[in-house]
């Protein structure tokens, strides 16, 4: 392939590479920086030396272990074909891991945000406990998908159904993953009431007091180990405190008391999906475009470069041109189209004497001044070299062996170096011979 076909092919690729670089930056980043709406994830916390209040033993129970399960699961058809918009459902299951069919608390929620931002939306069924009453704003579960910046988040708390701002900390290790630490506190909030009257020793008051009304308060204290590469949650860590209490606060009881936090196993496999994650964020983002970029103008420059180096390949050799005005090498000698007559001359002219004729007018020596130069001297019975023949002689068609004198009386000599044959002598008796002439 010649030098300058290389050259424009080059020139195409490499603005191809780079169209491309801010297509997949600035079109394809979008689509694969989101929140995915199939989401299904399960992560454990563990709280030992808790305090909670067994309702079935009507017992203050402390010391004990308590665990809760996390499931999300997003429902794809929630959000009525809407794909900007992601629906997830989130159950938290709460027990003695001495007693673990008999659950504690169970807390559900549905959320709905931006798939892009993580911003929580109103809409596609989005509750909490079944109430859908429930505005919700700010961040749920998430933070912005791959650009969490050192700064305040406001974060939606599901138990006390408000808005509190998640700040942040620090910069810290979580198994080996340099993370974002923010903290959320939650102050003391009424949360429930209750349906019953609380005896009023339970709540601290004397017993005369008889039973008293009461509402349930939640205090917690929220910490999240956040990836800024993809604004995922590694390690979470929730402190809470709930306490029965009389409208007026003189009369209360702590209920629960548990430090949640993830297991070490479950911040293992986090750290593991959210590195999986940010590869697929900066491919689309750095190495893909920059390397785009990158091979896009190599390719431009070894373009111009080819079509601006003069090309020495040499040039395809041309055939010959032969002597008769056609291209290709000189054949082998054309043999005669018949033998020489007996006792006709080996030359190719006859005698010029008076009288002298031919059979067929064939063979006679051109007249003196006509046609060519003579060529060089040629051997005895071969064939003189000529540039164009003159009419009634052989072409130049190559060297060719010296004919065999002929044989009789009538053979005479050949002709002298030079090119013109010498002219024969009549016979002695007065009469003129016919000599045969040679054929071609």
């Amino acid at each position: 392939m010649r030098r300058p076909v290389v050259g424009l092919i080059l020139i195409g690729l490499g603005a191809f590479f780079l169209a491309l670089a801010p297509l997949v930056r600035f079109y394809v980043a979008d689509q694969v920086v989101q929140a995915p709406l199939n989401h299904y994830q399960v992560t454990r916390l563990e709280s030992p030396n808790s305090t909670y209040f067994d309702q079935s033993d009507l017992k203050l129970k402390n010391g004990v272990t308590l665990r809760a399960n996390n499931t999300i699961r997003g429902d794809v058809r929630a959000n009525g074909g809407n794909n900007k918009i992601a629906v997830w459902d989130s159950t938290t299951d709460i027990y003695d891991q001495a007693k673990p069919d008999t659950p504690v608390q169970i807390q559900k929620f549905r959320i709905a945000f931006d798939r892009r931002t993580g911003l929580l939306v109103n809409c596609c069924g989005a509750n909490v406990e079944g109430d859908g009453t429930v505005r919700m704003s700010g961040y749920g579960l998430l933070f912005p998908i791959g650009n969490v910046q050192k700064r305040d988040y406001p974060f939606f708390d599901m138990t006390t159904k408000q808005q509190a701002p998640m700040q942040f900390g620090a910069v810290e290790r979580v198994r080996g993953l340099a993370t974002y630490r923010f903290t959320q506190h939650i102050p003391l909030t009424k949360t429930a009431a209750l349906d019953t009257k609380m005896p009023a020793d339970m709540l601290g008051l004397p017993a005369d007091k008889g039973a008293q009304k009461a509402d349930r308060y939640t205090e917690a204290y929220n910490t999240m180990w956040v990836d800024p590469r993809t604004g995922v949650p590694v390690k979470q860590r929730e402190n809470i405190r709930s306490w029965v209490q009389t409208p007026d606060g003189k009369g209360r009881m702590l209920v629960a008391q548990a430090d949640l936090i993830t297991l070490d196993k479950d911040q293992r496999d986090l750290v593991k999906m959210s590195d999986k994650t940010a590869l697929q964020i900066d491919l689309v983002r750095s190495y893909v475009p920059a390397g785009a970029v990158f091979f896009g103008l190599v390719m431009l420059l070894a373009g111009g470069l080819l079509g601006l180096t003069r090309d020495r390949t040499p040039p395809p050799v041309e055939a010959p041109r032969r002597a008769d005005g056609k291209f290709g090498d000189a054949g082998p000698p054309q043999p005669l189209a018949a033998a020489a007559a007996p006792g006709a001359p080996s030359g190719s002219g006859a005698p010029s004497g008076s009288g002298a004729s031919t059979a067929s007018g064939e063979g006679a020596p051109p007249a003196p001044g006509e046609g060519a130069a003579a060529s060089p001297a040629a051997p005895p019975g071969s064939f003189a070299a000529r540039a164009a023949a003159p009419p009634g002689s052989f072409a130049d068609t190559g060297a060719a062996k010296p004919a065999a004198a002929p044989d009789g009386p009538g053979a005479g000599p050949a002709p002298a170096q030079g090119g013109k044959p010498k002219p024969r002598r009549a016979p002695s008796d007065g009469r003129q011979r016919r000599l045969p002439s040679r054929r071609r």
